[in-house]
């Protein structure tokens, strides 16, 4: 063995010595970086949880330094350099990559790396991290082809130097319906191609293509693209999958498209328009770029799971959108190929992070946060509405004060009426109803104990409605008791898989006539579906008793003045179960009432009669709120304040509700903290982290915390190295169907290198000094003579470059699905 290595080393010694021979020196960031981070870098790179050996070869102090005396690079000594001594050793358990890996450099790889080490192992920067700079633009041999304007300098540069020339140009008619259909989605008109094919003047094509840039079908086109990076969908996905009105942004999108929206307002806007000062609603439904994710509305989801779904789906988003890189894996641990750490990640996230959002899926196919779109005449009546709200609110706080105020001699009145020491309970009748019916084929059937169970098909809402005949007696209270039985999933009371139910509305009615009713109690309520719910108008809110199933419930509700049904008239009574949580409806249920005095119901809970037998110097805080809120909900003018406050909040959100709603971004008023989570798990914190960006990139220069804002401001800065080249790749790629970089949303040490990265350069630049102004890019790439050539394939072209990558011929590329639809829509006179 140690005589193979010696052979090995003066082989390597002879190399080296050859160097005067080579040609340019080797690029390391073109032909160097590629191989290691294929070959190398997932053991010896940035990601320190799965490092081998303490070495890191994706920067220049880790390559160079010395373990147990040792280094894997020695700049200029190849025989010194363990890196060249492994990648060429034929022992495997000396040989790098390792066999079990399945890699094997190839012999021009070797001598790829043996050059660059003999030559002093020149580093530089990842090209995609390196803010660009205007090249110069060539002056190519005017034979290679034809130049219109610089981004043909580039190419017939390239061309050269593969002993390659460009194509002709494309006849005018497969021309004009080449630009027509890249533009606007559509093929021309026949009489825009006469017009075009009877139009002799040098400037007919460029004035074809202003016409297009203007047609209001540009951004229609141009959109199609952009919603495939936003992850647009009209339905929310997951197994439910209901319908959203999203298109509301979209529409935004294809407004600011065809208005030439600058792309750096494009982008703060729809990461942080509401943000902005006073922001217009347009700014504000811009923001739904980041709520075009899927949303999870199972029953069985964890909210908070989601939650930190839809966070992590936003960074990872705007890491491929603006950033081109793939930061999927940073959620769990540190980027095996890119210097982007977990740590980063989660900083990116924190901007996410505090959005109003529960996890949830709060309305039909919508979740918080929503805003609802007005014309003016409606903006106006809403805000009417909105300070009707607020007079509303004033009063009921006025009033709660001047109660709380009385507290005092309200307490001893009633303990001088000894009203504190007589518990009372209502007797209450079961209600037998005479008929029964539901809206989805629910079955109903009566028991001995006078209660009603539900069997037969479930469906994902339903709704009972119950007739009684008139009751003797004058109704003060119905309760419902929502009640266990075995029959049921968790012993119920709901035939919801774990039990539960979501009661979401009750309705009592007499000949029609709705009645007011006022919820008395419930004996439990799950946490954000209290009882009040059942009468509040909206069918996505509701009483449910999660985790205590299998036990009974009840909940009283009371008429605001006593009932009475003529014996004429019937006493119909509406449960409804209308909620997005689907089949949580009540599977075993009684319905009772009394005719017992309000003031009795009403009562006072034996929690409020212990603290009133207490000194109040001597009760506990809970004590002390229970004893004030009995007396609030029991003083006539708070609960007529509260009912007008109710009312008034009922009908500015019924208002709202039946506006179009869509959803938006909008800040909570207190910040989460956010932390990284360990392997990415939504319940396993590990640091604290603060805002902030990554490290290789230019810093986001702030005063104080840092917002969306900034950081949608610090992607569209003049010295950002990623987002300009990005987004004309994606440019690129829309016209060319490759881009100049094939992985457009990789520019990271994984993805390809741009074929044309001096053209990149240019083109990022231009873009940024016209004022981000993406017609006047696109205008330039189908004004090119590059563009207008014949897309026609050679033999010779086949064999040297059958992927059109050197761009010595025209584009082209496959329609989507969409575009077909469309042409024959068009073709069709649809």
């Amino acid at each position: 063995m140690m005589a193979r290595h010696l052979a090995v080393y003066t082989l390597l010694l002879v190399v080296a010595d050859l160097r005067s021979l080579w040609g340019a020196p080797v690029d390391f960031d073109r032909e160097i970086r590629p191989i290691l981070s294929e070959n190398c870098f997932f053991c010896h790179g940035p990601d320190d949880s799965s490092r081998q050996a303490d070495l890191r070869l994706d920067t220049r102090e880790g390559a160079t330094r010395l373990v147990d005396g040792h280094a894997a690079v020695v700049p200029g000594k190849v025989a010194d350099s363990r890196l060249i001594q492994r990648i060429n050793s034929t022992d495997p358990d000396v040989q790098m990559p390792p066999p079990s890996s399945q890699r094997r450099l190839t012999r021009e790889q070797r001598d790829l790396l043996t050059r660059w080490v003999a030559e002093g192992a020149a580093w530089s920067e990842h090209w995609a991290f390196v803010k660009p700079q205007r090249p110069a633009t060539p002056v190519p041999n005017p034979a290679i082809g034809r130049m219109r304007n610089p981004i043909d300098a580039f190419i017939l540069q390239r061309l050269a130097s593969e002993n390659l020339v460009a194509a002709p140009e494309a006849d005018r008619a497969r021309l004009l319906r080449r630009v027509t259909l890249d533009l606007t989605g559509v093929p021309p008109t026949l009489e825009e191609l006469d017009e075009f094919l009877a139009d002799p003047s040098p400037d007919a094509y460029d004035r074809a293509v202003e016409r297009l840039l203007a047609s209001p079908r540009y951004g229609e086109r141009m959109v199609w693209d952009w919603l495939d990076a936003a992850r647009y969908a009209d339905t929310n996905g997951y197994q439910g999958d209901p319908t959203r009105s999203m298109w509301y942004w979209r529409d935004w999108a294809v407004t600011a498209l065809n208005e030439n929206l600058p792309f750096d307002q494009f982008t703060v806007e729809q990461l942080a328009g509401d943000l902005l000062p006073s922001p217009t609603q347009s700014q504000l439904i811009a923001t739904g770029f980041h709520r075009n994710h899927m949303i999870n509305g199972e029953g069985g989801r964890i909210a908070e799971e989601s939650r930190v779904d839809y966070v992590q789906d936003r960074v990872e988003t705007t890491g491929t959108v603006w950033l081109g890189l793939t930061l999927n894996c940073c959620r769990c641990h540190n980027h095996k190929y890119d210097p982007i750490t977990q740590s980063e990640y989660y900083q990116l996230a924190a901007f996410f992070n505090s959005i109003e959002e529960t996890g949830g899926n709060d309305a039909g196919g919508l979740a918080n946060p929503v805003m609802s779109l007005a014309t003016e005449e409606q903006q106006q009546r809403l805000a009417a509405l909105r300070n009707d709200e607020k007079v509303a609110n004033e009063n009921r706080n006025a009033a709660e004060k001047a109660a709380r105020g009385q507290q005092a001699e309200w307490e001893a009145a009633l303990a001088a009426s000894d009203d504190a020491n007589k518990p009372f309970e209502p007797q209450w009748t079961t209600l037998a109803p005479s008929s029964m019916s539901t809206r989805l084929g629910t079955e109903l059937h009566r028991q001995e104990d006078g209660s009603l169970v539900a069997t037969g098909p479930n469906p994902p809402q339903e709704t009972f409605s119950l007739i009684f005949p008139p009751p003797e007696k004058t109704i003060t209270a119905l309760r419902l008791e929502a009640l266990p039985d075995e029959r049921l999933p968790a012993s119920g009371p709901g035939r919801a898989e774990n039990g539960n139910f979501v009661l979401s509305e009750l309705n009592v009615e007499v000949y029609g006539r709705a009645y007011d009713l006022t919820v008395l109690r419930a004996d439990f309520e799950q946490e954000g579906w209290p009882a009040k719910n059942v009468l509040d108008g909206n069918n996505n809110t509701g009483w449910a008793v999660l985790p205590a199933f299998g036990k009974p419930h009840e909940l009283i509700v009371m008429p605001q003045t006593p009932l009475t049904v003529p014996a004429t008239e019937v006493l119909t009574l509406r449960l409804a179960f209308e909620s997005e949580h689907a089949h949580h409806v009540l599977g075993r249920f009684r319905v009772q009432f009394t005719d017992a005095p309000p003031e009795l119901v009403r009562g006072i809970p034996p929690e409020v009669r212990t603290a009133l037998a207490k000194p109040a110097a001597d009760r506990s805080e809970a004590e002390r709120n229970a004893v004030t809120n009995h007396m609030l909900d029991t003083n006539a003018d708070v609960q007529a304040a509260r009912k007008e406050a109710d009312r008034a909040r009922s009908q500015r959100e019924r208002y709202e509700r039946s506006l179009p709603r869509t959803m938006v971004m909008r800040e909570r008023k207190d910040p989460r903290d956010t932390f990284i989570l360990i392997r990415g798990a939504y319940d396993k914190y590990g640091d604290k982290v603060t805002h902030g960006t990554p490290a290789v990139l230019p810093p986001l220069k702030t005063e104080g915390l840092p917002t969306r804002l900034a950081l949608a401001q610090w992607l569209v800065a003049p010295d950002h190295p990623l987002t300009a080249r990005v987004v004309v790749n994606r440019m690129w790629q829309t016209l060319f169907g490759t881009g100049l970089v094939k992985t457009v949303e990789d520019f990271g040490s994984q993805g390809e290198k741009p074929s044309h990265p001096e053209l990149l350069d240019w083109l990022a630049c231009e873009f940024v000094d016209s004022g981000w102004d993406v017609k006047h890019i696109h205008r330039l790439i189908v004004t090119s003579a590059t563009y207008r050539q014949s897309s026609r394939v050679t033999a010779e072209l086949v064999e040297r470059d059958p992927d059109n990558r050197l761009l010595a011929r025209g584009p082209r590329y496959r329609w989507p699905s969409w575009m077909l639809r469309d042409q024959a829509l068009a073709v069709a006179g649809l």
